[in-house]
C-alpha cells in the first residue's frame, strides 16, 4: 500500500517517542489490568492516568481530572499556537464483574496514552522545522464503556465538539490460522451493532403457591411468556439481529407467588435505523406477556449504542502507516471474520458525533473476548508490544490529520456521507 507522502516524517519519530517513554507505559499498563475497576468506579485507573501526566507537565500537558462532570472522566491537552485542527484519542479502562480485564480496556488506555504521546512528540518536532501556527491533541478518558455509556454522556457535555477525528483501538483474540495479522482497520462483516439495553419489571399480586394460588397474579409467569415470546421471535429476525437476555428476579420462595419478576435485555441490529423495528417487535412481545398473566409491566432503559460509521481516508492511512513500520494490518475484517462482529461500543455514538476509528488488534489469547483466558491475554507482554504498534499508527494519523489539509478535507467529507 502507498505511503502518503505526508505520514513519512513521523514514521520514525513516533516509534522513537514510544522508546523514550515505554517504562512509563508499561508501568500504566500494568497498574490498569492488575485493578480491574467496574464502570463508574474506575477510580484508581483514573488517578494512574493523571498522576503519569502531572509528572510529565513540563511536556505543556494540560491535566484535567474529573472531566465533564464525571467523577472518572478525565482529559489531557496539549495546546501549540492558535487555531488548527483537534485529534482526539479516547482511553477505556473500565473491567468487567468477576473477569477483570476480560476486553483488555487496559490496552485500550495504553495505546491511546501511547498515541497521544507519541502525536506531541512528533508535532513538536514537526512544527519547529515547518513552523506550522496551531493544533490541538487530547487524551480523553471514557469510563463506563461495558455498561453506562460513558462516551454517551461526554457526548452531551460537550467533549468532542469542535473534534475533526476521534482514534482507538480494541484488542480481540489472534487468530491461530493467521497470526501474521497485526490487526483490521474496519469490521465490515456484521459490524458493531446499534444496541437498546431495558429491564423490564413485571408486577402481579403474592399470594400462597398452594393454598390460595386462584388469589395471585405471578409475575414469574410473565417473565416466562416474555422469554419464550422472544424466543419465537427469534425464528423471524434478520441473523445480523441479535436479542438477548437473563431473568435478573424471578421470586423469593417457591411457596409465594411471586409479586416481582424482571429481565435484562440487550436489543442489538445493524443501523440505529433498524434497531427501531426491531425494539418496537420486543417490547411487544413484553407487552403480550403483561395481557396474557394480568401483569402490570414498567421499563427502564439504559444508555443505546448506535452502530459504528467507520471512517474509510482515516482506515486507509492507518493500514499504509501500520505496514510501513512492519506490522500486517488489513483494510477489513473479510480474512479474519468474526472478530468482534455483533458487539456494541458507545464509540458507535462517538461515529455518529465527529469523524472516528475503531480498530482492533490480534494479541495472543485462549479465549474469546469476555472470558478469563482472554483477560490473561490483555495482561501478557505480547498483548502490551502489539498495543505500542497500534499506538504508533494511530499517531502516525493524527499528525497526518493535523498537517495535511487535503487528507483532512476527505476526512471530513467521507463523514458527512449518508
Amino acid at each position: 500500500m502507498h505511503v502518503p507522502e505526508a505520514q513519512r516524517p513521523f514514521l520514525d519519530t513516533v516509534q522513537e517517542a514510544l522508546r523514550r517513554y515505554d517504562e512509563q507505559l508499561k508501568d500504566i499498563n500494568h497498574k490498569i489490568w492488575s485493578n480491574p475497576e467496574l464502570a463508574y468506579k474506575e477510580y484508581q485507573a483514573h488517578d494512574h492516568i493523571c498522576e503519569l501526566f502531572n509528572g510529565l507537565q513540563s511536556s505543556g500537558y494540560q491535566v484535567r481530572p474529573k472531566a465533564y462532570g464525571l467523577e472518572t472522566a478525565l482529559e489531557v491537552e496539549f495546546t501549540h499556537g492558535s487555531g488548527g485542527r483537534v485529534v482526539v484519542y479516547n482511553a477505556e479502562y473500565d473491567a468487567l464483574p468477576g473477569i477483570g480485564h476480560a476486553c483488555g480496556h487496559n490496552l485500550i488506555a495504553t495505546s491511546s496514552i501511547a498515541a497521544f504521546i507519541a502525536t506531541c512528540e512528533a508535532m513538536k518536532t514537526q512544527a519547529q522545522s515547518s513552523g506550522i501556527s496551531g493544533f490541538t491533541v487530547r487524551l480523553l478518558g471514557t469510563p463506563a464503556e461495558e455498561s453506562g455509556g460513558g462516551k454517551v454522556k461526554l457526548i452531551e457535555a460537550g467533549a468532542y465538539k469542535d473534534v475533526d477525528a476521534c482514534l482507538m483501538v480494541h484488542p480481540v483474540p489472534m487468530s491461530p490460522n493467521r497470526p501474521d495479522v497485526h490487526g483490521v482497520a474496519t469490521v465490515v462483516e456484521g459490524g458493531y451493532l446499534a444496541n437498546n439495553k431495558v429491564k423490564v419489571t413485571f408486577t402481579g399480586k403474592p399470594s400462597h403457591a398452594a393454598a390460595a394460588p386462584w388469589e395471585g397474579i405471578n409475575a414469574l409467569d410473565a417473565v416466562v411468556s416474555a422469554y419464550v415470546n422472544i424466543s419465537l421471535l427469534r425464528q423471524q429476525i434478520l441473523p445480523s439481529q441479535k436479542i438477548h437476555g437473563v431473568i435478573v428476579n424471578g421470586g423469593a420462595r417457591p411457596n409465594i407467588i411471586p409479586m416481582s419478576a424482571s429481565v435484562d435485555y440487550y436489543i442489538r441490529s445493524p443501523t440505529k435505523k433498524t434497531l427501531k423495528p426491531l425494539t418496537e417487535k420486543v417490547i411487544n412481545c413484553f407487552e403480550a406477556a403483561a395481557t396474557a398473566t394480568g401483569c402490570k409491566v414498567e421499563y427502564e432503559w439504559g444508555v443505546g449504542y448506535d452502530d459504528l460509521k467507520s471512517n474509510m481516508p482515516i482506515c486507509e492511512s492507518y493500514v499504509s502507516a501500520m505496514r510501513a513500520m512492519g506490522h500486517h494490518t488489513l483494510l477489513d475484517n473479510s480474512e479474519q471474520k468474526g472478530a468482534l462482529a455483533g458487539a456494541s461500543t458507545d464509540m458507535g455514538n462517538v461515529s455518529y458525533v465527529v469523524p472516528g476509528f475503531h480498530g482492533i488488534f490480534c494479541i495472543p489469547a485462549k479465549g474469546v473476548n469476555h472470558t478469563p483466558e482472554f483477560t490473561s491475554g490483555a495482561g501478557s507482554p505480547e498483548g502490551f508490544e502489539r498495543a505500542i504498534g497500534c499506538a504508533a499508527g494511530m499517531a502516525v494519523v493524527g499528525c497526518q490529520i493535523l498537517v495535511d489539509d487535503d487528507f483532512a478535507e476527505a476526512v471530513k467529507k467521507d463523514f458527512q456521507r449518508e
